[in-house]
């Protein structure tokens, strides 16, 4: 019996009805997507444009960071993203004009023409890639794209003028690793490296988390694990993918790298260091007050207060207890007490938008100190060398306000504020009551 074998034909009706309007709108967001590309893409060729027009030495390079903050602050989004996007999206209208246009008519979508696009980034001559478009374009309209990669792949290196062999070294320039934020506390560490090397790691995880297991298992049956000393603490019940998870950073918290490391051991010797944000609340018993990771990641309570307990000396932020903004920052141990504060304060980037820690930024003088800017705590403001580059280097311009608000002027005239995030503390009333 089939599924709507008890539909009427009125309710069978609808539902044609229905999918040709899916069809539509997909279509129309396709083509809509194009139509951003487009743009993404002018924008990409107009930096291009004037900084040729001034023979700029950097190629571009400063032209195309101020358009994609000019369009990221106007969007409320990162301009790295952004101008990401112009670069994709000037590679697909430029060098797969037959993709661009075929998802501009609503022909194909826009996971389709990424797919095509990715599969022959490496085809230099134009005639190539034509050919191999309208291959697949022909292809993207019946087939749905996870199944369109393997033929796009295999198309594609039928139309390579380059061995496996020299378009693998050119790859492996691009290797490197990135964490990306989660839920709940957690995050992902990703890794781009040579394929045999990866899937060895993945397969020597493997064997271990079996080993593991393996252990586990015969010690639940009352037998006796080849290596007792080293495996029976591990008795639980975890998944393999989560053993594997555990032994990844296990050996790339405590591991030595062997094949780098010079006779004095001075990469073994560098160790983890982050930062924590732990309201005092946290610190006496209170569980519903959340930890954060270096000011932006929440963390569990039981790691927030091991990390605690093990930290050879802590920051103290003291904040205002009714608006929640830093009133100072001190530390038991005579340290750098400013970039405490700045660290405390800013909490990320202050460029709109951005949110790369202070880890990752220098500390700018708002008016420069050149110029004759203090050092002092209202002149000063973390950037990420992207934007304190973008400051020094375009026409954006900053101005400091009152409370560690900074104001930004675009290119274009536009005026963004950007204000201190509020820092993970606990706040006893939301506004002061009006005196009466």
């Amino acid at each position: 019996m089939t599924a709507l074998m008890d539909a009427t034909s009125e309710q069978v009706s609808t539902l044609d009805e229905l999918v040709d309007l899916l069809q539509s709108v997909e279509r129309t967001i396709s083509s809509l997507q194009a139509a951003r590309d487009g743009i993404l893409s002018l924008g990409s060729r107009w930096a291009v444009e004037v900084a040729d027009q001034a023979q700029h030495p950097d190629a571009a390079d400063m032209t195309a960071r101020s358009v994609a903050a000019e369009m990221a602050t106007a969007l409320r989004m990162s301009d790295r993203t952004i101008q990401r996007r112009m670069v994709d999206a000037d590679w697909l209208v430029t060098r797969f004009p037959l993709v661009w246009a075929a998802q501009g008519s609503g022909r194909i979508s826009a996971a389709h023409a990424r797919v095509i696009v990715d599969a022959a980034e490496h085809l230099d001559a134009a005639d190539d890639r034509d050919a191999y478009s309208t291959q697949m374009i022909a292809l993207a309209e019946v087939e749905s794209p996870n199944r369109l990669g393997r033929m796009a792949r295999r198309a594609a290196e039928r139309f390579q003028p380059r061995s496996l062999d020299e378009r693998h070294r050119d790859a492996r320039e691009q290797r490197g690793v990135w964490v990306t934020d989660a839920a709940d506390g957690m995050a992902k560490l990703g890794l781009l490296g040579p394929a045999a090397l990866v899937h060895g790691v993945f397969d020597r995880l493997t064997g271990m988390a079996d080993a593991v297991k393996a252990a586990n298992a015969a010690d639940r049956d009352g037998g006796r694990s080849a290596e007792p000393d080293a495996l029976a603490a591990t008795v639980d019940g975890r998944t393999v993918d989560q053993v594997r998870a555990d032994l990844a950073l296990d050996l790339l918290l405590t591991g030595a790298p062997a094949g780098h490391d010079g006779h004095a051991g001075a990469l073994s010797a560098i160790a983890a260091h982050i930062s924590v944000t732990i309201p005092v609340m946290t610190m006496v018993g209170r569980d519903d007050v959340a930890a954060e990771l270096d000011g932006c990641v929440p963390i569990d309570i039981d790691t927030a207060r091991r990390l605690a307990g093990a930290a050879s000396g802590w920051d103290r932020v003291l904040t205002d207890p009714v608006d929640g903004s830093v009133l100072a920052v001190d530390r038991y141990r005579p340290s750098a007490r400013l970039r405490r504060h700045l660290r405390a304060r800013d909490q990320r980037c202050r460029f709109p938008g951005c949110g790369r820690s202070p880890s990752e930024s220098d500390i700018d003088h708002t008016h420069d100190a050149a110029l004759g800017g203090a050092t002092q705590e209202q002149n000063l403001a973390h950037l990420c060398r992207r934007h304190h580059m973008l400051k020094h280097h375009t026409p954006w311009h900053v101005e400091r306000l009152d409370g560690g608000v900074l104001s930004w002027t675009s290119p274009a005239g536009r005026t963004y504020v950007d204000r201190p995030q509020p820092p993970n503390t606990v706040r006893f009333r939301d506004s002061i009551a009006p005196p009466f």
